[in-house]
């Protein structure tokens, strides 16, 4: 993989990946543990979303994943999140880093006060194409 040039996208996601499974609590203080998940949208079949978060120990922040299965952007994308303030986009496997096309939501967005599917808040993202994102509240 070191020598070709289109390899070096997804080998910077993988050491940003490795990077923030270290840095990020929820995303595994409770890997065998079904508290450290919970479910957000798992019902999207139409559009080939799936989404949830993992939850860590004690005061540690949840971490919200997204995952688009299709090669068609999701803009305006409502998702349900247990609070608000602003939540950072903490990776996007479709940057420009990683050879992607660079959709996505800007670093971050806030979350609105708005219920969604049984959460107290809510956030409208871009889910780019083929991608997952990662976020967490600040």
């Amino acid at each position: 993989l070191g020598m070709d040039k289109r390899h070096e996208g997804v080998q910077q996601w993988v050491a940003d990946l490795n990077r923030v499974m270290r840095e990020q609590p929820a995303l595994h203080q409770k890997d065998f543990s079904t508290d450290g998940f919970r479910w957000v949208q798992r019902g999207d079949w139409e559009q080939s979303v799936v989404s949830f978060l993992r939850q860590g120990n004690g005061s540690a922040p949840p971490i919200l994943v997204v995952c688009n299965f299709t090669p068609v952007p999701r803009e305006n994308y409502r998702l349900g999140v247990p609070r608000g303030g602003y939540w950072k986009e903490l990776l996007n496997s479709d940057a420009p880093l990683y050879g992607g096309s660079g959709l996505g939501n800007y670093g971050g967005c806030e979350a609105t006060p708005m219920p969604y599917n049984e959460y107290s808040h809510s956030l409208s993202i871009t889910v780019p194409p083929l991608s997952v994102l990662f976020f967490k509240p600040e």
